[in-house]
């Protein structure tokens, strides 16, 4: 994992080239005020009043150089707006020419990730070095960006190295660290109590068997918070085999693991005054003689028997299990991620996540933090109009209702018969991936409503 800790430090006073920052409001009185080598610099790079548009500076001397760079927000920063700096700078130290870069220090780090876990190895870069006069915010930045990049690494690893065990060890790894307790069920306890579970992985063998992971942390006497990952670790499809060009990303169908993974690492590093409950359905959902069939009809952990028509449509079964285990804990609150459809992504493209809640005041708060955190979201409904399309004729529900219509919120209403109406719930419905890059947002593994989740998480339970 990429340690950010080298990018931003302490102003005081240390020697740093300057970085301007203006927008298209400012620029022109930035402009007059500048030496005429400056403004001949600038004409001969051609740099345009458009986001993330940069120009070296030059100074007296022949190493003595400054850059401006160009916000799109008018008079206000956003993490990106100096990720593409901290990209193509050379090594050394910066700071601002006035004021401090406040939420613009996690678009510096995010925009220095690498990941190299498969490249031949290589001499390390220099860090661009950002200097900050607000400690707390820094530190804040730093939390975000190093769970941010868990989310990357853990998506951006190959099947092959990360199957339900690899889910497993990222889980104990991250209990040893906050000495959370640590709970695996698998095998013929996984049957018996998670028969969703065990149905949807028992296909991967015995090298990647599924397994529900449960980490518990904090004080019991704090408000019970459960979050709940989607951790299939590659989805052929099941014997509705995917076609090849859609398979071929399925290394990511455990991002909602990873994101769950994620939060939970930045409630417990900063003590947030919760009793955590973090559960991850982890499985590989594989074809083998005894995969799981169109037909057959499972009895879930509630009690719920379920038809199955479509044995890709295994995410929400593997969640049902999993939501129930969280339910029985009485919680607060429950948030589960999941990579679940394709039909979001047709909807809402990969940018936006769908949030599904059936809390108008837990939809708002995560809304706003996620616009604070310039990581958008966008509610869905749970309408009840469509619960009937999960009619089975054999069975309490169907997993995948026919027609095709309404596909991620027909998804999240199957989720919901899982969670009281008087528990607060939100689902998210993530894509976990970047199709291109963008400036902080490297192509690849993607946390996309993660920083929204802990903005509101950090602002329900304010830390001590």
């Amino acid at each position: 994992m990429t340690d950010f800790s080298p990018m931003l430090q302490p102003d005081k006073g240390q020697p740093a080239r300057t970085i301007h920052v203006v927008d298209k409001h400012s620029y022109e009185s930035w402009l007059a005020a500048q030496p005429e080598r400056a403004r001949t610099a600038i004409s001969a790079q051609g740099m345009k009043l458009e986001g993330y548009a940069h120009a070296i500076l030059p100074g007296d001397g022949a190493d003595d150089w400054s850059v401006v760079t160009v916000t799109a927000n008018a008079g206000n920063f956003s993490s990106w707006c100096l990720a593409k700096l901290a990209a193509v700078l050379p090594a050394g130290t910066y700071r601002l020419a006035s004021g401090d870069p406040g939420v613009a220090m996690f678009g510096w780090l995010t925009g220095q990730y690498r990941y190299i876990r498969y490249k031949p190895k290589t001499e390390a870069e220099a860090p661009r070095v950002l200097l900050t006069t607000d400690p707390v915010r820094m530190a804040a930045a730093l939390r975000e960006a190093t769970a941010v990049c868990m989310v990357r690494d853990l998506v951006n690893t190959t099947a092959a190295d990360l199957g339900p065990a690899e889910l497993e060890q990222a889980s104990a790894d991250l209990a040893r660290k906050h000495k959370a307790d640590l709970t695996v069920t698998k095998g013929d306890a996984l049957e018996q109590g998670y028969p969703m579970i065990a149905a949807v992985g028992r296909a991967a063998g015995r090298n990647r068997a599924p397994r529900l992971i449960e980490l518990v942390w904090g004080n019991p006497a704090h408000p019970p918070v459960a979050i709940v990952g989607k951790g299939v670790t590659f989805d052929s499809g099941g014997l509705n085999i995917k076609p090849g060009n859609s398979m071929a990303l399925m290394k990511k169908d455990m991002g909602g693991a990873a994101h769950a993974l994620a939060l939970a690492s930045l409630v417990m590093e900063t003590g947030l005054p919760v009793r955590l409950h973090l559960l991850v359905a982890a499985v590989e959902n594989s074809i083998a003689g005894d995969a799981m069939r169109p037909g057959d009809i499972l009895t879930s952990r509630k009690g719920l028997t379920v038809e199955i028509d479509n044995t890709d449509a295994e995410g929400r079964l593997i969640l049902g299990d999993a939501l129930t285990k969280a339910v029985e804990g009485n919680p607060e609150l429950i948030i589960d991620f999941a990579t679940l459809t394709g039909a979001a992504r047709v909807a809402l493209g990969p940018d936006l996540p769908a949030l599904f809640a059936n809390d108008d005041a837990l939809a708002d708060a995560m809304i706003s933090a996620g616009k604070e955190r310039d990581d958008p979201l966008w509610r869905l409904p749970l309408w009840d109009g469509y619960d009937e399309m999960l009619k089975s004729d054999t069975a309490d529900m169907t997993n995948s209702p026919a027609g095709g219509f309404a596909g991620s919120i027909t998804a999240a209403l199957f989720l919901r018969r899982f969670v009281p109406k008087d528990i607060a719930w939100a689902h998210f419905d993530t894509f976990a991936w970047r199709p291109s890059a963008k400036p902080g947002r490297a192509k690849g593994g993607a946390a996309l409503g993660l920083r929204a989740a802990w903005g509101m998480l950090e602002q329900r339970f304010k830390v001590n």
